[in-house]
């Protein structure tokens, strides 16, 4: 069993059962990179109508992937994740590359905090140089901030984690804690703020509403699809609709679509992300997979298993569920207008074009 299309789906011909957009689809968080996997997304992503993607492309893959996607691509400035010293390229290392990106185009500049950042220093979460509010952090957000960049953040991550992998509070804090810290850089950079993945909170809406409710320079993106799946498909289906229907503007589409050309190969990498595919066509499936379970999810009142697997639910019940099965989808169907503000309206507000 393919683990991105469970169901044997023709992502191709479902693509053209979708509504027809009338403007392009603006995918907010992505990561494309390699030469291959990009004209593979390239496809995945015409099919579905997504005529712009801002990826978190590393530097040295920024004139690749711009050859391929043309105009199609604005980029994200990111730290170097392949660093051997993590701390240092969050922090210190990070504000020359913020300038780099900037000076290729860049507009957003992700400032990743998710939980296990804290693992790169030895120092408890309540002292951590990797807290979004630490001095070395800011710095880079000063860089940012300076060059009239909008923020972008990964905060938090799914509850299961929190029951599972982060169940040490003093090394990786309370879920909760997480929002602290992001709070306050909120108040103290008063630039737009993307918070990724619904804010990193899909599993509590009512808390979503407050923080957007205290912080009008917050938006959210829709990206993480598995989790965002799972979680709102979980909610009563009028409560979700209308979380939607009430900030209409301050949530952008996103996919967080990762390519890359291990995904091509035979060879099973020990990489989670590369392993999730081993050929030409379990690339596409990955890519489409995740733009057709978001507006199935979104525009229509689809309701079933997702075709995508989902680790997280063997995670939390290895007795119940394997590795390969996956949440209920339920569709949200919502109002046309809603979408067209969702798909595109919020990102062209937040971004015009130049």
């Amino acid at each position: 069993m393919q683990p991105s299309n469970r169901l044997g789906l023709n992502y191709n011909a479902l693509a053209a059962s979708l509504q027809q957009r009338s403007s392009p689809i603006i995918d907010i968080h992505s990561h494309i990179q390699g030469e291959v996997a990009t004209r593979i997304y390239a496809d995945a992503a015409q099919h579905y109508g997504v005529g712009m993607t801002y990826s978190m492309t590393p530097l040295s893959s920024l004139p690749a992937v711009r050859q391929i996607l043309g105009e199609r691509v604005s980029f994200i400035a990111v730290p170097d994740f392949a660093s051997s010293d993590r701390l240092s390229a969050m922090g210190k290392e990070y504000g020359a590359r913020i300038a780099q990106y900037h000076k290729l185009g860049s507009r957003i500049a992700k400032f990743w905090s998710a939980p296990r950042i804290y693992d790169a220093s030895p120092e408890p979460f309540s002292s951590s140089p990797c807290r979004l509010n630490s001095p070395q952090r800011m710095e880079a957000m000063k860089v940012a901030h300076g060059l009239g960049m909008i923020f972008m953040a990964h905060v938090a991550d799914p509850d299961t984690w929190f029951a599972s992998k982060y169940r040490d509070a003093a090394r990786y804090g309370t879920k909760k804690q997480q929002y602290e810290l992001l709070e306050e850089v909120l108040d103290r950079f008063q630039a737009p703020w993307i918070a990724a993945h619904m804010g990193g909170y899909p599993e509590d809406l009512d808390f979503l509403s407050q923080l957007l409710e205290r912080h009008s320079n917050l938006y959210l993106d829709c990206s993480a699809t598995k989790w965002i799946v799972r979680e709102l498909s979980k909610h009563p289906r009028e409560k979700t609709r209308s979380f939607f229907m009430r900030w209409p503007g301050r949530i952008l589409f996103g996919s967080d679509i990762v390519t890359s050309d291990a995904h091509l190969s035979p060879q099973r990498s020990s990489s989670e992300m590369e392993a999730k595919a081993s050929s030409e066509q379990e690339a596409y499936d990955l890519y489409a997979s995740r733009y057709w379970a978001l507006r199935t999810l979104l525009e229509t009142s689809y309701d079933g298993e997702s075709p995508i697997a989902d680790p997280d639910l063997h995670l939390l019940e290895p007795e119940k569920h394997t590795v390969l099965d996956a949440p209920a989808l339920r569709g949200l169907s919502l109002p046309q207008d809603c979408l067209d503000i969702l798909y595109s309206g919020a990102a062209e507000r937040l971004l015009p074009r130049r």
